[in-house]
C-alpha cells in the first residue's frame, strides 16, 4: 500500500509532525482524485515547486536572493501556505534548513548560481552527513545559455556551467538541471520524492526564464505525492530474528545502544517497543540524544566511551553482547578509536541491514520492522540495568559558589537544568557545549539537536533559526561558544525579523576551546567581542530583544529570571563570562585521544 507525505513520524521522542513518511500506511491516492484547475498567472513552474513544498511539509523556505533567482522568489511568495524567510548568507540559510528538517522532517533553502551555490554547499554537506531531507533550489541561467559556449557572471569565467553541479554531486542523493518546460515536472517530483525517500539533501538547479511560464503541465494542481514504501524481505526479516534471538537469549547480560540512523530509519518508536519488550539497559551514543527518551525507566545514560555519562560505559563494555541500532562508529564518536567493544559480542542493526558478530549478515530487511519483530521473540533479561542501578551514585553537585565568584561553566549548566522542559528545546554547538549539553537529563518532550557527525563550528545560529521557525510552540535555548558565533552571527537579525524567542547562551571563553583541547596554538585565539553590544546593534530597536552580561551566577540567576519572565516574548541573549581553561573534565578527556589519533606516525611503507 502507498504511504501518505505529509503527515510524518520525524522519529524525535516528543513529536509527530509534518515532513516525513507516515507509518499508518494511508493511501495518498482514493480511487477518485477530484481535478482542481488553476487559473493561468498560477499555472507555472513557480508556483507548481511552490505548491510541492508545501504539500511536503514545507511552510517556511530560508532564502538569499540573487538576480538568477528573482523571478522564482516571486512565485514562493504567491504561494498562500509558504512564508520565504530572507538570510543574511547562503551558509546560514543552509543551516536553517537542516534545523528545520530535524524538526519537521524535510526542509528547504532558495538561492542563486554558483555564487549562492558554492557558499550554501558547506551547509547541504552537513545535511546529507546527518541523514537530513533537505531541497535546495538554485537559479540557474537562463535556459538560451546552455551550450552556447557563452562566459555567465558569477562564475568562474569558464564557459561551461556544470561547475555548481559536479560539487552538489558529492553532497546530494539526486540532482535536477530543469532548463526546459517539458520535464521539469518530472524532475521536481522526482527531486522532492528522492529526498523523502532516501532522507538526504537534492539540488533543484531552474533556469531563471522559467519560473513565470505557464505551461499545460501545470493546470492543475498537483496530485499529493504517495511514495510506495520499503518493503523488508520476509524471509530474510525471518531468519535475522531467528539468528539474533538464539545469539542475544544465551547472553547473560546484554545491552541495547541507540545510534543517530534511528532518525532516517524512523525505527525511534520500535526501538522503544524493544528496550520496554527485553528490558535491556538502555544507553544511547552522542548523536542520538534525544532521539529516544530519557524518561525510559531502563535508561541508562550516554556510551562515549571514556567519557560517558556516570556508570554507563562501565556497564554497555562489561557486556557480553550488545545491539547497536543504527550506530556511526567515526574518530570523534569513539574517543579516537578507543572504544572497549568487541565485534564479536556485537549486533549492528542499519537502516536496511542486520550484521551478528562476525557473521551472518542478513540484507533488504527495514530496521523498524526488524526491532518490532525482534521484540516479540527475545527473552526479558534485565540482568545489566540491575547491575547498573547498584552501581550507580547519584551526580554531586558543583561547589558551591562564593558570593561575586566568577562564574564557572558547570555552575552555568547546573541552572540550564532546571530551564529544561516539554516546552523547551536544546541546541548544542561544537564545542565543549556538545559535551556539557550531553550531561543534561532531558524531561519528557524536550527536543534536542546537535551536529557531530561533520561539526561545522557555526552551525548551531543558522539551525536555531530553523528549528525555532518550524517549532513555534518551544522555546529553543542554544549554546553556543564564541568562536562559533562569529562565523555566523548575522542571522541573528533573521531571529529577530521572525519575533522568535530564543534564549542565547553565549559562552565567551576567549576562543576555540575545543581546538585547544586538541591541539593548542596561537591561531585558537580569537579577537573577543562585546557580544551583547553587537546584538544590541543588530536589533537596533526593530523586533523584541533583550542582551545582558554575565560574570557571577548572582548574575545569572537574575538573568535566566528576567528571560522566563517579563522577558519570555523576547529574543533572549545572555553574554557568559567564564575563564579561557573552563572546560568540562569529558572534554580534556575526549580532546587528548583525539589529538593521539590524529598525530599517529605513517605506518612503515
Amino acid at each position: 500500500m502507498d504511504t501518505k507525505i505529509g503527515s510524518l513520524d520525524t522519529c524525535k521522542a516528543e513529536t509527530n509532525t509534518v515532513g516525513c513518511l507516515s507509518s499508518d500506511g494511508v493511501s495518498a491516492i482514493q480511487s477518485f482524485v477530484p481535478t482542481t484547475f488553476v487559473n493561468s498567472s498560477e499555472s507555472t513552474l513557480g508556483r507548481h515547486l511552490a505548491r510541492r513544498l508545501v504539500q511536503v511539509g514545507i511552510t517556511d523556505v530560508f532564502s538569499v536572493p540573487g538576480d538568477f533567482n528573482l523571478t522564482l522568489l516571486d512565485h514562493l511568495l504567491a504561494e498562500p501556505g509558504l512564508n520565504l524567510i530572507g538570510c543574511c548568507n547562503e551558509l546560514n540559510a543552509g543551516y536553517a534548513a537542516d534545523g528545520y528538517a530535524r524538526s519537521r522532517g524535510v526542509g528547504a533553502c532558495v538561492v542563486t548560481f554558483t555564487v549562492g551555490g558554492l557558499s550554501v554547499l558547506n551547509a547541504i554537506a552537513g545535511a546529507y552527513s546527518e541523514n537530513l531531507p533537505v531541497i535546495c533550489i538554485v537559479g540557474g541561467p537562463n535556459s538560451n545559455d546552455y551550450g552556447t559556449n557563452r562566459i555567465l557572471h558569477h562564475t568562474i569565467g569558464l564557459p561551461d556551467f556544470s561547475q555548481e553541479l559536479r560539487c552538489f554531486q558529492n553532497v546530494t542523493c539526486y540532482q535536477a538541471v530543469v532548463n526546459n518546460l517539458e520535464d521539469s515536472h518530472e524532475l521536481i517530483d522526482t527531486a522532492v520524492s528522492t529526498a523523502l525517500k532516501e532522507s538526504k539533501p537534492v539540488y533543484i538547479s531552474i533556469s531563471c526564464n522559467l519560473p513565470a511560464i505557464p505551461h499545460p503541465t501545470f493546470i492543475r494542481d498537483p496530485v499529493p505525492y504517495s511514495l510506495t514504501p520499503k518493503l523488508s524481505n520476509r524471509m530474510g526479516l525471518e531468519a535475522a530474528v531467528e539468528a539474533t534471538v538464539e545469539f542475544l537469549n544465551k547472553a547473560v547480560k546484554p545491552v541495547m545502544v541507540a545510534g543517530p540512523k534511528l532518525r532516517s530509519a524512523k525505527a525511534c518508536e520500535a526501538f522503544v517497543e524493544l528496550a520496554d519488550a527485553c528490558g535491556y539497559a538502555l544507553a544511547v551514543m552522542p548523536s542520538a540524544k534525544g532521539l529516544v527518551p530519557e524518561h525510559h525507566p531502563h535508561f541508562i545514560g550516554t556510551y562515549w566511551g571514556a567519557v560517558s555519562t556516570a556508570f554507563c560505559a562501565e556497564i554497555v563494555e562489561s557486556a557480553d553482547a550488545y545491539l547497536f541500532a543504527g550506530p556511526i562508529f567515526n574518530d570523534y564518536s569513539s574517543v579516537g578509536y578507543s572504544l572497549l567493544l568487541k565485534k564479536e559480542k556485537t549486533v549492528i542493526v542499519e537502516p536496511d541491514r542486520v550484521t551478528i558478530a562476525n557473521g551472518p549478515a542478513f540484507g533488504c530487511i527495514l530496521m523498524k520492522d526488524f526491532l518490532r519483530a525482534l521484540a516479540k521473540k527475545l527473552k526479558r533479561n534485565t540482568t545489566a540495568y540491575e547491575n547498573y542501578h547498584r552501581i550507580y551514585v547519584p551526580e554531586g553537585h558543583p561547589l558551591k559558589s562564593a558570593p561575586k565568584e566568577p562564574l564557572r561553566v558547570n555552575v552555568l549548566f547546573e541552572h540550564i537544568q532546571k530551564m529544561l522542559s516539554n516546552e523547551t528545546a536544546v541546541i548544542a554547538e561544537t564545542g565543549d557545549s556538545w559535551f556539557n549539553c550531553q550531561k543534561l537529563k532531558l524531561p519528557k518532550g524536550c527536543g534536542y539537536e546537535f551536529q557531530m557527525q561533520y561539526g561545522s563550528i557555526g552551525w548551531s545560529v543558522g539551525a536555531t533559526l530553523g528549528y525555532a521557525q518550524a517549532k513555534p510552540e518551544k522555546r529553543v535555548i542554544a549554546c553556543i561558544g564564541d568562536g562559533s558565533f562569529q562565523v555566523t552571527a548575522q542571522d541573528v537579525s533573521t531571529m529577530l525579523r521572525c519575533e522568535q524567542r530564543t534564549i542565547i547562551f553565549l559562552i565567551n571563553n576567549g576562543g576555540y576551546t575545543i581546538e585547544v583541547e586538541i591541539h593548542d596554538g596561537p591561531y585558537n585565539v580569537i579577537k573577543n567581542w562585546n557580544y551583547t553590544g553587537l546584538v544590541d546593534a543588530i536589533h537596533n530597536g526593530e523586533g523584541k530583544c533583550w542582551t545582558t552580561k554575565v560574570l557571577c551566577e548572582e548574575d545569572l540567576i537574575e538573568a535566566i529570571e528576567t528571560a522566563t519572565g517579563p522577558k519570555k516574548d523576547c529574543l533572549c541573549f545572555i553574554e557568559v563570562i567564564v575563564h579561557k581553561d573552563d572546560t568540562s573534565k569529558e572534554l580534556l578527556e575526549w580532546g587528548s585521544r583525539v589529538s593521539a589519533a590524529n598525530s599517529r606516525p605513517p605506518n612503515p611503507q
